[in-house]
Protein backbone atom coordinates (compact mmCIF):
# COMPACT_ATOMS: atom_id res chain seq x y z
CA UNK A 1 0.00 0.00 0.00
CA UNK A 2 1.14 3.44 -0.78
CA UNK A 3 0.26 6.83 0.13
CA UNK A 4 0.66 10.24 -1.28
CA UNK A 5 -0.23 13.21 0.85
CA UNK A 6 -2.04 15.36 -1.86
CA UNK A 7 -2.62 17.86 0.44
CA UNK A 8 -1.99 18.41 4.50
CA UNK A 9 -3.33 21.88 5.22
CA UNK A 10 -6.32 22.84 7.38
CA UNK A 11 -9.58 25.29 6.74
CA UNK A 12 -6.87 27.90 7.14
CA UNK A 13 -5.90 30.90 5.28
CA UNK A 14 -2.15 30.35 5.93
CA UNK A 15 -0.39 28.26 3.79
CA UNK A 16 3.47 27.60 2.76
CA UNK A 17 5.19 25.71 -0.13
CA UNK A 18 4.92 22.42 2.51
CA UNK A 19 1.20 22.89 3.13
CA UNK A 20 -0.58 24.69 0.31
CA UNK A 21 -3.77 22.18 0.00
CA UNK A 22 -6.56 21.05 1.96
CA UNK A 23 -5.81 17.90 3.14
CA UNK A 24 -6.28 14.78 1.27
CA UNK A 25 -4.19 11.63 0.62
CA UNK A 26 -4.18 9.20 -2.09
CA UNK A 27 -4.16 5.67 -1.15
CA UNK A 28 -3.05 3.23 -4.31
CA UNK A 29 -2.73 -0.64 -4.17
CA UNK A 30 -1.58 -2.77 -6.89
CA UNK A 31 -2.67 -0.51 -10.15
CA UNK A 32 -5.88 1.13 -8.18
CA UNK A 33 -6.07 4.13 -6.17
CA UNK A 34 -8.63 5.90 -3.88
CA UNK A 35 -8.67 9.46 -2.65
CA UNK A 36 -9.44 10.31 0.42
CA UNK A 37 -11.57 13.40 0.86
CA UNK A 38 -11.53 15.96 -1.58
CA UNK A 39 -11.56 19.85 -0.94
CA UNK A 40 -12.72 22.61 -2.22
CA UNK A 41 -9.16 23.19 -3.97
CA UNK A 42 -9.96 19.94 -6.19
CA UNK A 43 -13.30 21.31 -7.66
CA UNK A 44 -12.92 20.63 -11.27
CA UNK A 45 -9.29 18.64 -10.82
CA UNK A 46 -10.23 15.28 -10.62
CA UNK A 47 -9.69 14.66 -13.58
CA UNK A 48 -5.71 15.32 -13.76
CA UNK A 49 -5.42 12.87 -11.01
CA UNK A 50 -8.03 10.40 -11.97
CA UNK A 51 -8.32 8.12 -8.69
CA UNK A 52 -10.67 4.85 -9.07
CA UNK A 53 -13.24 6.26 -6.40
CA UNK A 54 -13.60 8.87 -3.54
CA UNK A 55 -13.95 8.45 0.01
CA UNK A 56 -15.37 11.14 2.22
CA UNK A 57 -14.34 11.58 6.02
CA UNK A 58 -17.11 14.43 6.73
CA UNK A 59 -18.78 17.07 4.50
CA UNK A 60 -16.71 20.24 5.48
CA UNK A 61 -15.89 22.54 2.59
CA UNK A 62 -11.98 21.30 3.16
CA UNK A 63 -12.71 17.75 2.87
CA UNK A 64 -15.81 17.46 0.40
CA UNK A 65 -16.40 20.67 -1.89
CA UNK A 66 -14.14 19.59 -4.74
CA UNK A 67 -17.17 17.52 -5.31
CA UNK A 68 -19.62 20.57 -5.98
CA UNK A 69 -19.03 20.23 -9.94
CA UNK A 70 -19.94 16.33 -9.76
CA UNK A 71 -17.37 13.29 -9.94
CA UNK A 72 -15.98 10.93 -12.54
CA UNK A 73 -16.05 8.06 -10.37
CA UNK A 74 -17.65 6.68 -7.43
CA UNK A 75 -17.67 8.41 -4.60
CA UNK A 76 -18.20 6.77 -0.64
CA UNK A 77 -19.36 8.75 2.71
CA UNK A 78 -21.78 7.54 5.40
CA UNK A 79 -26.10 8.64 4.73
CA UNK A 80 -24.75 11.38 7.53
CA UNK A 81 -23.01 12.95 5.00
CA UNK A 82 -24.43 12.41 1.80
CA UNK A 83 -27.37 14.21 3.26
CA UNK A 84 -25.28 17.46 3.65
CA UNK A 85 -24.40 17.35 0.23
CA UNK A 86 -27.26 15.46 -1.31
CA UNK A 87 -27.57 18.78 -3.76
CA UNK A 88 -24.14 18.50 -5.75
CA UNK A 89 -24.57 16.78 -9.59
CA UNK A 90 -23.06 12.93 -8.35
CA UNK A 91 -24.93 10.48 -10.28
CA UNK A 92 -26.86 8.29 -8.39
CA UNK A 93 -24.71 5.18 -9.66
CA UNK A 94 -21.78 7.06 -8.38
CA UNK A 95 -23.02 7.56 -5.18
CA UNK A 96 -22.01 4.54 -2.72
CA UNK A 97 -23.28 4.83 1.01
CA UNK A 98 -20.89 3.63 3.95
CA UNK A 99 -21.75 2.19 6.81
CA UNK A 100 -20.28 2.37 10.26
CA UNK A 101 -18.14 -0.34 10.68
CA UNK A 102 -18.93 -2.20 7.88
CA UNK A 103 -15.78 -2.91 6.13
CA UNK A 104 -16.11 -2.41 2.91
CA UNK A 105 -13.40 -3.18 -0.53
CA UNK A 106 -12.99 0.12 -2.81
CA UNK A 107 -10.70 -0.61 -5.51
CA UNK A 108 -8.96 -3.44 -3.82
CA UNK A 109 -8.71 -1.62 -0.97
CA UNK A 110 -10.49 -2.27 2.30
CA UNK A 111 -12.18 0.96 4.78
CA UNK A 112 -13.95 0.58 7.62
CA UNK A 113 -15.39 3.95 8.80
CA UNK A 114 -15.79 4.86 12.64
CA UNK A 115 -17.76 7.27 13.79
CA UNK A 116 -15.52 10.11 15.61
CA UNK A 117 -16.60 13.07 17.46
CA UNK A 118 -15.54 16.40 15.32
CA UNK A 119 -19.09 17.96 14.36
CA UNK A 120 -22.52 18.16 14.85
CA UNK A 121 -23.48 19.43 11.36
CA UNK A 122 -20.71 17.72 9.90
CA UNK A 123 -20.62 14.26 11.24
CA UNK A 124 -17.85 12.72 10.85
CA UNK A 125 -15.82 8.98 10.66
CA UNK A 126 -12.01 8.10 10.54
CA UNK A 127 -11.27 4.68 8.15
CA UNK A 128 -9.19 1.90 9.17
CA UNK A 129 -7.40 0.84 5.71
CA UNK A 130 -6.29 -2.34 5.29
CA UNK A 131 -4.25 -3.68 1.77
CA UNK A 132 -1.79 -6.67 1.35
CA UNK A 133 -0.06 -6.87 4.84
CA UNK A 134 -0.63 -3.02 5.69
CA UNK A 135 -3.30 -1.58 8.06
CA UNK A 136 -3.28 2.36 8.80
CA UNK A 137 -5.94 4.48 10.61
CA UNK A 138 -6.18 8.07 8.88
CA UNK A 139 -8.56 10.87 10.71
CA UNK A 140 -7.90 14.32 10.07
CA UNK A 141 -10.51 15.73 11.85
CA UNK A 142 -10.87 14.45 14.95
CA UNK A 143 -11.86 15.20 19.25
CA UNK A 144 -12.50 11.24 20.26
CA UNK A 145 -12.74 7.89 18.29
CA UNK A 146 -15.58 5.84 19.32
CA UNK A 147 -13.97 2.37 19.50
CA UNK A 148 -10.78 3.12 19.52
CA UNK A 149 -9.28 0.15 20.64
CA UNK A 150 -10.65 -1.83 17.53
CA UNK A 151 -9.27 1.25 15.09
CA UNK A 152 -5.87 0.76 15.82
CA UNK A 153 -5.49 -2.90 16.36
CA UNK A 154 -2.45 -4.17 14.63
CA UNK A 155 -2.03 -0.93 12.62
CA UNK A 156 1.25 0.51 10.88
CA UNK A 157 0.72 3.77 11.03
CA UNK A 158 -1.91 6.48 12.64
CA UNK A 159 -2.80 9.13 10.18
CA UNK A 160 -4.01 11.91 12.91
CA UNK A 161 -5.01 15.85 13.25
CA UNK A 162 -2.63 18.56 13.42
CA UNK A 163 -5.00 21.28 13.46
CA UNK A 164 -3.25 22.11 17.33
CA UNK A 165 -0.32 21.19 19.01
CA UNK A 166 -0.71 21.45 22.70
CA UNK A 167 -3.88 23.59 23.04
CA UNK A 168 -7.35 22.08 22.04
CA UNK A 169 -9.93 23.89 19.74
CA UNK A 170 -12.91 22.92 21.73
CA UNK A 171 -16.36 24.54 22.13
CA UNK A 172 -19.68 22.85 23.18
CA UNK A 173 -22.89 22.06 20.96
CA UNK A 174 -25.43 24.08 22.41
CA UNK A 175 -27.96 21.36 21.65
CA UNK A 176 -26.23 18.45 22.34
CA UNK A 177 -23.63 19.99 25.49
CA UNK A 178 -20.77 17.86 23.69
CA UNK A 179 -17.51 19.00 23.23
CA UNK A 180 -16.38 19.19 19.06
CA UNK A 181 -13.66 20.85 16.64
CA UNK A 182 -9.94 19.18 17.61
CA UNK A 183 -7.73 17.41 19.63
CA UNK A 184 -3.85 17.94 20.29
CA UNK A 185 -0.89 15.86 19.25
CA UNK A 186 0.62 15.44 22.33
CA UNK A 187 -3.36 13.67 22.97
CA UNK A 188 -3.07 11.81 19.76
CA UNK A 189 0.41 10.71 20.69
CA UNK A 190 -0.98 8.96 24.21
CA UNK A 191 -3.94 7.15 22.53
CA UNK A 192 -0.87 5.63 20.38
CA UNK A 193 1.21 4.74 23.47
CA UNK A 194 -2.24 3.22 25.13
CA UNK A 195 -3.07 1.06 21.97
CA UNK A 196 0.39 -0.23 21.70
CA UNK A 197 0.69 2.03 18.10
CA UNK A 198 4.59 2.91 17.19
CA UNK A 199 4.15 5.42 14.54
CA UNK A 200 2.27 8.53 14.15
CA UNK A 201 2.41 11.06 11.33
CA UNK A 202 0.25 14.55 11.48
CA UNK A 203 -1.70 15.94 8.61
CA UNK A 204 -4.57 18.29 8.52
CA UNK A 205 -1.98 21.02 9.81
CA UNK A 206 -3.05 24.08 11.58
CA UNK A 207 -1.72 27.39 11.82
CA UNK A 208 1.03 26.59 14.55
CA UNK A 209 2.43 24.43 12.29
CA UNK A 210 1.88 26.24 8.76
CA UNK A 211 3.19 29.62 10.37
CA UNK A 212 5.54 28.08 12.86
CA UNK A 213 9.35 27.11 12.53
CA UNK A 214 8.56 23.46 11.36
CA UNK A 215 11.84 21.99 12.01
CA UNK A 216 11.60 23.50 15.91
CA UNK A 217 7.82 21.63 16.12
CA UNK A 218 9.45 18.29 14.49
CA UNK A 219 12.31 18.39 17.33
CA UNK A 220 9.65 18.94 19.70
CA UNK A 221 7.14 16.51 18.46
CA UNK A 222 10.13 13.44 18.48
CA UNK A 223 10.75 14.31 22.48
CA UNK A 224 7.17 14.02 23.00
CA UNK A 225 6.85 11.15 20.49
CA UNK A 226 10.05 9.27 22.42
CA UNK A 227 8.60 9.65 25.91
CA UNK A 228 5.62 7.50 24.63
CA UNK A 229 7.62 5.00 22.60
CA UNK A 230 6.20 6.09 19.29
CA UNK A 231 7.56 8.18 16.48
CA UNK A 232 6.18 10.75 14.94
CA UNK A 233 6.71 13.03 12.14
CA UNK A 234 4.80 16.07 9.88
CA UNK A 235 3.56 15.07 6.61
CA UNK A 236 3.55 17.87 3.60
CA UNK A 237 2.25 18.08 0.34
CA UNK A 238 3.69 15.51 -1.99
CA UNK A 239 5.01 13.07 0.64
CA UNK A 240 4.94 9.70 -0.02
CA UNK A 241 4.78 6.35 2.28
CA UNK A 242 5.09 2.81 1.15
CA UNK A 243 3.97 0.18 3.57
CA UNK A 244 4.18 -3.44 3.21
Amino acid sequence: MKLTFLGTRGYIDSYNSRHRRHTSTMVAYRDKKVMIDCGEDWLKKLGKISPNAVVITHPHPDHAFGLKAGSPCPVYAIQQAWDKIKSFPIESRNRRILAIRGAEKIAGITFEAFSVVHSIRAPAVGYRIQAGGAAIFYVPDVVRIRGRSEAFRGIDVYIGDGATISRPILRRDKRSNQLIGHTTIREQLIWCRKEGVSRMVITHCGSAIVKGNEDRINEGLRQWAEEHGVTAEIAYDGMELTLE
